[in-house]
C-alpha cells in the first residue's frame, strides 16, 4: 500500500519533457512510480484535469530571520515552493557577536526592508558561529526546506569589526580568519557563499555594505575555501560598470575556484543594452571553459506604491507627511477633503536620490496594478499616458486611484527589466543559455515589493496567459523553477518526478490558477508590516511525501527540514538544461 496517490494527473515532470497523463504513488517520503495506473494508496488524490509538477527550488530569498520564528515560511509556501535558499547578496545573521546583534539587524532593514523591530522581537537569539545557527534551524519545525549560505558581509564584520564593516583592507591573518569562518560554514553544511558588490546596497547610514569595493583578491581567496572542499556554488551583486573588467575577475575567480559562479543581471533604463554585453561575455568564457550564470527575474523589478507602503508619489510632501502617522482610514478620509488635496497637489519636493526622483515625479514610468495585477502593462496605460488623455495632472490622477479601494490600491512601478515597456528583453534573458531563475527576494522588502509570487506567476503569465508577446512552453517553465535550480545547488534529490526522489510535488488547477493582487498584512513581529500576495489554484503542494497546502490552506503539517549540503554529486548546469524557449 502507498502512502499516498496521485491520480491522473498532467505529469510535467521538471525535465522539460512533454507533459504527459498518469498516476504517481508516494512512499516514506520518496516517490514509488512516475507515470501509467499506480497501485491504491492510504490517501488519494484526483488529479483529472490539473497540472502535477515537482516542487519548485526558489534559489534566491532572504528568511534568514523569518525562518527563526515562522514554521510556514509564507509567502513562498502559497506558491508551490518546497525547496528555499536564503542568504543572498552577501547579508546574513551568521557569524555575529552578541554585541553586534542589533547592528546587524540594522544593516538587513537597510539592504531588504525588513522592519528592524520584528527583527528584534522575533529572533531568538542563540547562537554566535554559523554552524550553531545552522544547529538552531535544525530544531525548528517548518512546511519547507530551506538551505542556507554564508554571507560576506557577516564574516566580515564578525573577524575585523568596525574596520570590516568600513571596508578596509584585510590583513593576511584576518583573510586567514575569514577562510576559516567560510570553511566552518560550509562544513556545517552552507551551500554557497555570497557577496555584494552593488553601490545600490547601502547600510542605514548611507554607507557601503561590507563586502563592497573590496580587493577581488578577497573574494577570490575565500572562494578558493569552496574551491578545496570541492562544494557550493559562489553568488555575488555586480554593478558592471565596466563590463570588462568585471567578467575579467568574475572568469577568474572561476578559474581559480573551480565552482559555480553567479551573478545577479538585470535590465536598468540608463543603459538598457548593458545586459546584453554581459550576456555575450558570458557567452564567450564559457564557450572557453570558464563558465558564468546570471541569475535573472521573470518579470520587472518594480515598486508596490500604495498608502500603506513604504513608498508613494506623495510621501514626501509637507501635507502628507503632516498625515502619516495616520491610521489608513484616517487617512484617506483626509486626503479627500478637497480643501486638503488641493493643497497636497500644490507641492512639489525636489529629491537627490534618483529612486526617490522615480518615485515622486516619473509618472509615466508608474501604473494602476489592478485585480489580477497586470505586470506587462502597456505604456499607454501609465499614470502620465492616462492623466494627457484626461487632460488632467498626472499626480491628480495618482491620488485618485491610490484612493480606490479604501486607499489599498497600489501603482506598479517597474525599475528594472522594462526600458522596452514590455517582457522582450526578459525573454531574451530568460532564453540565455547562462542564465537561472531567481530574485525573488522572499522574506525582503516588505513595504514595497512583493515578488515571492514569481513561481505562480511564470506559470499564469509565460506559459497561459500573456497577450503582449510569444508566451513560453509550460514544461520549460516548470524545469526553470524545479530541476535546473534544484541542480544549481547540487541537491539532486529533488526538482524532477523520477521514482526514487524526494517527494517534492505541486497539484495545480491550472486552468483557474489566479494570482489576487499584493495586500499589506501586520502579522510580522512586533505588528511589523509585509506584502502578501494570495493565489487561488494549488490544490495540493505536497513536501517529503506530506500535504503542507491543500485547496491554498495550509494543513500544519511540518515535515520541512534544514538542507545540509548538497544532495548527491554536485551537478554543473549545462547550457541545454537552461534554455526557455
Amino acid at each position: 500500500m502507498n502512502d499516498l496517490v496521485i491520480r491522473d494527473g498532467l505529469i510535467v515532470d521538471g525535465t522539460g519533457r512533454p507533459g504527459y497523463h498518469g498516476d504517481i504513488s508516494i512512499k516514506d517520503g520518496r516517490l514509488s512510480t512516475v507515470g501509467g495506473k499506480a497501485e491504491g494508496g492510504r490517501r488519494e488524490i484526483n488529479a483529472a484535469g490539473r497540472l502535477v509538477t515537482p516542487g519548485f527550488v526558489d534559489i534566491h530569498t532572504h528568511y534568514d530571520g523569518q525562518v527563526t520564528w515562522d514554521p510556514l515560511l509564507a509567502p513562498s509556501s502559497l506558491h508551490g515552493v518546497t525547496t528555499a535558499v536564503m542568504g543572498n547578496c552577501g547579508v546574513g545573521f551568521a557569524p555575529v557577536h552578541p554585541d553586534k546583534r542589533d547592528w546587524i539587524i540594522s544593516l538587513m532593514e537597510a539592504v531588504e526592508d525588513i522592519p528592524a523591530a520584528t527583527l528584534r522581537k522575533g529572533i531568538p537569539w542563540s547562537w554566535e558561529s554559523f554552524p550553531e545557527y545552522l544547529d538552531m534551524l535544525d530544531t525548528l519545525p517548518r512546511s519547507i526546506d530551506i538551505g542556507a549560505q554564508a554571507t560576506h558581509a557577516s564574516i566580515r564584520t564578525y573577524v575585523m569589526g568596525e574596520r570590516g564593516a568600513a571596508n578596509e583592507p584585510a590583513t593576511s591573518d584576518e583573510l586567514d580568519r575569514m577562510a576559516a569562518s567560510v570553511r566552518q560554514a560550509m562544513q556545517a553544511g552552507a551551500l554557497g557563499f555570497t557577496s555584494s558588490r552593488s553601490t545600490l546596497q547601502r547600510t542605514s547610514d548611507g554607507k557601503h555594505t561590507p563586502g563592497y569595493g573590496v580587493p577581488v583578491e578577497e573574494i577570490i581567496a575565500l572562494g578558493r575555501v569552496l574551491g578545496d572542499l570541492r562544494k557550493g556554488s559562489i553568488g555575488l551583486n555586480v554593478d558592471f560598470e565596466d563590463v570588462d573588467r568585471e567578467i575579467h575577475w568574475l572568469r577568474r575567480l572561476r578559474r581559480e575556484t573551480g565552482r559555480p559562479v553567479w551573478f545577479l543581471l538585470a535590465q536598468f533604463p540608463d543603459s538598457p543594452d548593458k545586459y546584453k554585453n554581459v550576456l555575450a561575455q558570458v557567452a564567450r568564457a564559457s564557450s572557453e571553459g570558464e563558465p558564468l550564470f546570471a541569475q535573472v527575474a521573470g518579470r520587472p523589478v518594480g515598486f508596490l506604491l500604495g498608502l500603506e507602503s513604504s513608498k508613494n508619489p506623495f510621501v514626501s510632501r509637507p501635507s502628507y507627511k503632516a498625515i502619516a502617522h495616520l491610521p489608513l482610514a484616517e487617512r484617506v478620509a483626509r486626503l479627500r477633503g478637497a480643501d486638503f488635496r488641493r493643497q497636497l497637489l500644490s507641492e512639489r519636493t525636489r529629491h537627490n536620490s534618483v529612486i526617490m526622483r522615480s518615485i515622486t515625479e516619473r509618472f509615466d514610468l508608474m501604473f494602476r496594478l489592478g485585480d489580477p495585477p497586470n505586470y506587462e502593462p502597456g505604456p499607454e496605460t501609465s499614470i502620465a499616458a492616462q492623466a494627457s488623455l484626461q487632460g488632467r495632472p498626472a499626480d491628480e490622477v495618482a491620488l485618485e486611484i491610490l484612493l480606490e479601494r479604501d486607499g489599498r490600491e497600489m501603482l506598479f512601478m517597474p525599475g528594472a527589466n522594462y526600458a522596452a515597456g514590455d517582457f522582450s528583453d526578459i525573454q531574451n534573458m530568460l532564453a540565455h543559455p547562462n542564465t537561472i531563475m531567481g530574485l525573488s527576494d522572499a522574506g525582503a522588502h516588505c513595504g514595497l515589493v512583493c515578488d515571492s509570487s514569481m513561481p505562480t506567476f511564470m506559470l499564469t503569465h509565460w506559459a497561459r496567459d500573456r497577450k503582449r508577446g510569444p508566451k513560453l512552453a509550460l514544461e520549460e517553465v516548470v524545469r526553470a523553477q524545479t530541476s535546473t535550480t534544484a541542480a544549481f545547488y547540487g541537491l539532486q534529490d529533488r526538482g524532477m518526478l523520477h521514482p526514487g526522489l524526494k517527494a517534492d510535488v505541486n497539484v495545480i488547477d491550472f486552468d483557474r490558477l489566479r494570482l489576487h493582487a499584493p495586500e499589506m498584512q501586520y502579522d510580522l513581529p512586533a505588528d511589523g508590516r509585509r506584502l502578501m500576495q494570495r493565489v487561488e489554484g494549488y490544490a495540493a503542494t505536497i513536501v517529503s511525501g506530506e500535504i503542507t497546502l491543500e485547496n491554498d490552506q495550509a494543513t500544519g503539517t511540518l515535515p520541512g527540514k534544514l538542507i545540509r549540503g548538497p544532495r548527491g554529486a554536485t551537478a554543473s548546469v549545462s547550457a541545454s538544461g537552461q534554455q526557455l524557449r
